[in-house]
């Protein structure tokens, strides 16, 4: 086995398959349209103006030349039958948050990379996780039956290294490149394909007679550090050898969307039970987004039923609001719009997009014209201090604990293992 106790870091690195793309063909498979993955396609600017550069193409349009940053009027002159759809860029929000958010079921150390990529410590979870190659696949393919996407894998014994090796043969693949694979995967590659290498560099390395990662790896570092620089120098000569001791480590960035799902233990089959479920979801997601100062414009609700078909609904608000009231009415029209109750529910989620700074806004004319407004936003306030003071299950929603008797226990098991997540 390439896995060995001795190695004593682990860590994955996930990366979407052609990301932009995928989520949009994802999202048109789910509607019943023909799959742009299929298809030379590609994701970019204006296809009438034939203005903007190429985002994300498909793997049938990459046989045709085209290419990722490319002008689009370039991109048709290879292959004038090229489908082009514009980005939809909330709706990459929410697929890299349902991805990110199935990651954190693996581990609590998660770093965001980028918004289709990020890495996983796997550092001590041997007991958890016995057989990280396994665990990787388990990974890969609920993303792939759950999401509708593709990711690929890498399992190294530092960022770099898992890194590296997400980037072998794609798509929905898992590759690993330990610190003893280095030689064997990673040294015979061109020193092009190392990561932190452009075009400039690997052409002053060429210059110079170095021309795979090995010949790289091997040189001496200060002969590398006199044709790249000093600081450059030290760090492409490390991570040729495989030498990279960054952490992993999570950054909250300013959110742009707010999301929160559950994969319920047992079937839902009452639209009762399935609004308390959704109720105690908008409710987190809605406390943690006024936490943060902001209001939502839009709100999705997503569900897959028992035969795991996913459906997702939203809907665009003439005014943001932060209120919890207002927010579940639109997202229970939205679920109720696509469950008919004759197939179990399996998966129940909510997310806030669009979002604006609570201070913005009509606010004031419009709460001097609603007292129940105003009053649902003084009820938002005493529950959210409440919570914070006393914490998050230490009030409820009246709406799902006065009547939890009609609702069965494992139900109620379900909506209070929901109501600690936010």
């Amino acid at each position: 086995s390439t896995f060995s106790k001795a190695m004593n870091r682990l860590i994955f690195h996930i990366d979407v398959n052609s990301a932009f793309l995928s989520w949009e063909a994802a999202e048109r498979v789910r509607r019943g349209e023909p799959d742009l993955r299929l298809i030379p396609s590609a994701i970019g600017g204006d296809p009438m103006q034939r203005t903007g550069i190429i985002l994300a193409k498909s793997i049938p349009a990459k046989k045709f030349g085209v290419k990722t940053g490319e002008p689009i009027g370039s991109a048709l002159r290879k292959c004038p039958q090229l489908y082009i759809a514009k980005p939809d860029f909330s709706l990459y929000i929410l697929n890299s948050e349902a991805f990110m958010n199935i990651c954190r079921e693996y581990t609590p150390t998660i770093e965001k990379f980028s918004i289709d990529e990020c890495f996983l410590d796997m550092t001590g979870m041997e007991r958890v996780y016995p057989n990280p190659i396994a665990t990787a696949h388990e990974i890969k393919d609920r993303i792939k039956r759950e999401l509708g996407f593709t990711v690929n894998v890498g399992v190294g014994n530092n960022k770099f290294l898992a890194k590296m090796a997400s980037d072998f043969e794609k798509p929905d693949k898992v590759h690993t490149l330990f610190s003893n694979e280095i030689e064997q995967k990673m040294w015979g590659l061109p020193v092009s394909e190392l990561f932190g290498v452009g075009k400039a560099t690997a052409e002053k390395l060429r210059r110079h007679y170095i021309m795979t990662i090995g010949e790289l790896a091997n040189s001496d570092l200060d002969y590398i550090r006199r044709i790249i620089g000093s600081k450059a120098g030290i760090q492409l000569h490390g991570y040729a050898n495989g030498i990279d001791r960054a952490p992993v480590a999570p950054v909250r960035d300013e959110a742009k969307s707010y999301s929160n799902s559950t994969t319920t233990s047992e079937d839902v089959t009452s639209m009762y039970a399935a609004r308390a479920i959704l109720l105690a979801l908008t409710d987190s997601t809605s406390a943690r987004m006024r936490h943060d100062g902001k209001k939502t414009a839009c709100i999705s609700v997503t569900m897959r039923d028992g035969t795991f078909a996913n459906k997702s609904h939203q809907r665009k608000l003439d005014i943001p609001t932060d209120v919890t009231t207002e927010i579940f009415a639109v997202a229970a029209e939205l679920f109720e719009e696509m469950w008919d109750e004759e197939t179990p529910l399996r998966l129940l989620g909510v997310a806030l997009t669009e979002l604006t700074d609570s201070s913005n806004g009509q606010l004031s004319f419009f709460t001097e014209q609603d007292p129940k407004r105003e009053r649902d936003r003084k009820v938002d306030k005493t529950v959210d201090y409440i919570r914070t003071k006393f914490g998050s299950s230490a009030i409820t929603r009246g709406s799902i604990c006065g009547k939890s008797d009609n609702i069965g226990k494992k139900h109620k098991a379900q909506m209070d293992s929901v109501n600690h997540e936010g």
